[in-house]
């Protein structure tokens, strides 16, 4: 599914939903291909990577001579001009869309990040959050380093820079060790393209091949827009290095328990990637169908809400064979200029944004599917909106669990005290969204649909915080031992 707007110049119907949605940190991507157009490339991926961040983006390349490098705030299609892509001439690149988590959303922050050090410019760009950022910062400033922004891209290239008198790979070795918490990394030297993923495989990482050429990236929905092939997932604690010699990996650190976050099947991802050998809209189709085992309600017709509860509704809908349609429509083309301050205007932005189609829900009991409740405030406005259009029951069916706790691991999620499943009990939350029911898929059904019982990250859902946690970060009542990774000789 793919979110609409930046934060600033929202349309008040993208705030009323955005706010309720949890957002992903951030895409990237990197590109090495003498010869090609990479700029233009990297331009059209990003385009493929637009869902997983739209308050910047930014692109760098190189020739060999130093970085060029172009980013602004605003979406793809906003910061990017032919002129600017025509100027973009290198054969490395490197690319990234950001929605901000840990640090703010000012220009400062955008991403990748240029720096010049021992051996030559560097750029870097990441998803995910080093919890322990602040600690590493503290140590850094204590030897002369400076810092302009608050993202962990400066961190990790001033760590890289502090190892520079080592090898590239014993450098990102060093680096990898240090930090704490999730990151996918793609960075660029002059001669080199990097891909780097942490030992838990928290965010995910991609290699593809486009003729001679290689490319990494968040998702591999990003290979299929360039025609590229898809070559495998990047393993948890692997370093990818890519230069003229071709592909080099480097498994310096020893595996723990991967922790894929479960949320990119819930709702991050694109429908059309595939991580880690799971296709993200079977897996959704698949939550869908376990929710309909767990809770089969009886309802005549099964209705998402676009675009997030599509795949889970048709899941629901075919195990239960039960009439499926889209009994909501969104309105993609409102632009984000239309600000409404007085409540009625708030009012007509929700019939803006979802408009129920009254012939197929009027007199009916509705099965309404959706990916997650974080707030409440958008499931109470979608209940109302039907109910307005003459439904006579609105059944709320969730295709995942619960969300009651922070993620510290590169997710901008409500403070706790925001989270309606984690200060009211289930029927407290159907009472606040006024539905004749409420249903979540449970853990067990969640595992069922991803294939597996182990390999995930379900913090958010669990308050189980397999990476640790940052310093202030409140601890769950389930937290876990922390295994800590062990480097390996280099090979």
């Amino acid at each position: 599914m793919l979110n609409e707007g930046i934060e600033h110049g929202l349309t008040e119907a993208d705030n009323l939903w955005q706010k309720d949605k949890m957002e992903e940190a951030c895409g990237v991507f990197g590109i090495y291909a003498p010869g090609k157009d990479v700029a233009r490339l990297t331009y059209y991926a990003l385009y493929a990577l637009q869902h997983r961040g739209q308050e910047s983006a930014g692109i760098g390349v190189t020739e060999g001579n130093g970085i060029k490098i172009h980013k602004a705030m605003g979406l793809v299609s906003e910061v990017f001009t032919e002129q600017i892509i025509s100027g973009l001439k290198g054969d490395i690149g490197i690319g990234h869309v950001r929605y901000s988590t840990m640090g703010s959303n000012l220009a400062v922050n955008s991403e990748p990040l240029v720096c010049h050090y021992l051996k030559g410019d560097l750029a870097v760009a990441h998803n995910g959050n080093v919890i322990n950022a602040q600690e590493l910062k503290k140590k850094l400033a204590a030897n002369g380093a400076v810092f302009q922004s608050t993202i962990d891209s400066e961190l990790i290239a001033n760590l890289i820079a502090r190892y520079a008198q080592d090898t590239l790979e014993e450098a990102l070795t060093k680096t990898m060790i240090d930090l704490k918490g999730s990151y996918a990394l793609v960075i660029m030297t002059e001669d080199k393209l990097v891909g780097v993923r942490d030992p838990y495989g928290n965010r995910p990482l991609c290699l593809g091949k486009l003729d001679n050429a290689y490319l990494l990236a968040s998702e591999s929905c990003a290979f299929d827009v360039l025609g590229a092939e898809f070559i495998r997932d990047v393993a948890p604690g692997e370093i990818v290095i890519i230069d003229r010699q071709g592909v080099h990996s480097h498994q310096f650190l020893s595996s723990v328990e991967r922790a894929l976050c479960a949320f990119e099947f819930v709702y991050f991802a694109r429908p059309d990637s595939n991580i880690d050998g799971i296709n993200v809209m079977e897996a959704r189709r698949n939550m869908g169908r376990e929710l309909a085992k767990e809770s089969p309600v009886d309802v005549d017709i099964v209705i998402p809400v676009p675009d997030s509860g599509i795949a889970g509704a048709l899941g629901y809908a075919e195990a239960r064979n039960i009439f499926y349609d889209m009994g909501l429509m969104k309105n993609r083309y409102i632009g984000r200029t239309f600000i409404g301050p007085q409540q009625k205007d708030r009012d007509l932005a929700v019939h803006l944004k979802l408009n129920p189609v009254k012939r197929l829900i009027e007199g009916k009991k509705v099965g309404i599917v959706d990916d997650s409740i974080v707030r409440g405030t958008t499931s109470k406005r979608i209940v109302q909106l039907l109910r307005e259009k003459g439904a006579k029951e609105v059944h709320m069916l969730i295709t995942s669990p619960p969300v009651i706790a922070p993620c510290y691991y590169g997710i901008d999620t409500s403070e706790r005290a925001q989270l309606i499943a984690a200060q009211k009990s289930l029927d407290e939350v159907r009472a606040y969204i006024n539905a004749d029911s409420l249903s979540y898929l449970s853990m067990e059904g969640l595992y069922r649909a991803l294939g597996q019982e182990c390999g995930f990250c379900t913090a958010c859902l669990s308050e189980n915080y397999p990476l640790g946690l940052p310093v202030g970060g409140k601890l769950g009542k389930h937290i876990t031992e922390i295994s800590t990774p062990k480097r390996k000789e280099v090979r």
